[in-house]
């Protein structure tokens, strides 16, 4: 009998051409399909909360995948950790309502960017932060980032240019902090462009490191296009953390 699983996922993004399935290049979404179709003897369709771009990780993205298969939860979770790349992880396998649909439910995400600022090479999680060569101004951005908050038509910080559908989105939440030899942001709302993450951390960066005002960012939101914007931020720093249903 077909049942419906939601899955949550992490994942290392370093080496993969992002979430969505592309033909001759490993993707996440590729990886758990190849995996899940041997398992059930036929191809599925793994959904997931979002897509993520290449080079980007994840600590808990969502997917759901109809199956059918007398295993038990566990037992999927365990034999998709079995044949999975050791960059991959699922992190919980539980049995879903029909209708549970991974991108339509979900009400909101939370993204992670992390820079490091120290004089010190960070060896060992190098993969996981973006490297800057100058301390921006935490206030600065802050001040920014006030202007970004609510909903509003983010066209300015979005990377597709052929954008067919709404570009107004909902951010309710952006927090600045340093930590030590990190600058950390961490972004939260209703769901984000492509690529917006990224751009909304190049133009704050360019606010922090003295380039810009902190009001300019409102001319950008209004001006919407995106070449007013800041450098679209490297991917490694950026991580899905949590997806709210």
């Amino acid at each position: 009998m077909q049942q419906n699983y939601r899955l949550t996922i992490a994942y290392d993004g370093t080496r993969f051409f992002g979430w969505e399935r592309q033909p001759g290049k490993d993707t996440i979404q590729g990886k758990l399909e190849a995996v899940l179709g041997e398992l059930q003897g036929a191809p599925v369709n793994v959904i997931g909360a979002g897509r993520t771009d290449a080079g980007v990780h994840a600590r808990a993205m969502t997917a759901n995948v109809v199956l059918d298969t007398a295993l038990t939860p566990e037992e999927i979770r365990d034999y998709m950790n079995r044949y999975l790349p050791d960059a991959i992880a699922v992190r919980e396998v539980k049995e879903a309502a029909p209708r549970f649909h991974a991108r339509y439910n979900a009400l909101g995400k939370t993204y992670r960017y992390t820079c490091h600022v120290g004089a010190v090479k960070p060896v060992f999680d190098r993969k996981y932060v973006t490297l800057l060569d100058y301390e921006p101004d935490v206030e600065r951005m802050r001040r920014a980032a006030a202007y970004l908050l609510g909903e509003q038509d983010f066209a300015s910080f979005c990377g597709n240019p052929r954008m067919k559908k709404s570009t107004v989105r909902m951010v309710d939440h952006i927090g600045i902090e340093q930590r030590r030899d990190r600058v950390i942001f961490t972004f939260h709302g209703t769901g984000f462009l492509q690529n917006m993450v990224r751009i909304l951390v190049g133009t704050l960066l360019e606010v922090g490191r003295g380039y810009w005002e902190p009001e300019y960012v409102q001319e950008i939101l209004l001006a919407k296009d995106r070449k007013r914007a800041g450098p679209t931020a490297p991917p490694e720093g950026l991580c899905l953390m949590k997806v709210d249903y």
